[in-house]
């Protein structure tokens, strides 16, 4: 067996407000949308599924309080996107720093409270 990917999924109480924030804000791009309540979302050459259920995802308070994530996405320039992710009203955890691991990061929550990270290497 060879492993080609792995692709993560978030729970989302509202379909549509999601795609907007992860289309909108974020600038990633609908890979596909099946029917109402499953969508593919793509941020760069990467993948993530979105399912629409019933109650909000019970993981979200837990992540939030222990300083956990729901996705880490790696990138480049994240000064420049925090800029540009505060300038279209997306309010930051955490502004950019920098980890004793070598990453420079954000955090920020997308519109149903799920962690998200954007870091880059030093």
């Amino acid at each position: 067996m060879t492993i080609t990917g792995i692709v993560p999924q978030l729970r989302t109480t509202d379909m549509d407000a999601s795609i907007g924030f992860y289309t909108q804000k974020l600038g990633f791009a609908v890979e596909f949308n099946y029917q109402d309540f499953y969508a593919g979302i793509r941020a760069g050459n990467r993948l993530f599924h979105l399912k629409r259920v019933d109650a909000a995802d019970p993981s979200i308070p837990f992540v939030a309080e222990g300083g956990h994530f729901h996705l880490y996405f790696q990138a480049e320039g994240v000064a420049a996107l925090a800029a540009a992710l505060k300038a279209k009203g997306v309010a930051l955890v955490e502004d950019v720093h920098e980890t004793p691991w070598g990453t420079r990061e954000i955090v920020l929550r997308d519109d149903q409270g799920h962690t998200l990270y954007i870091g880059e290497p030093l």
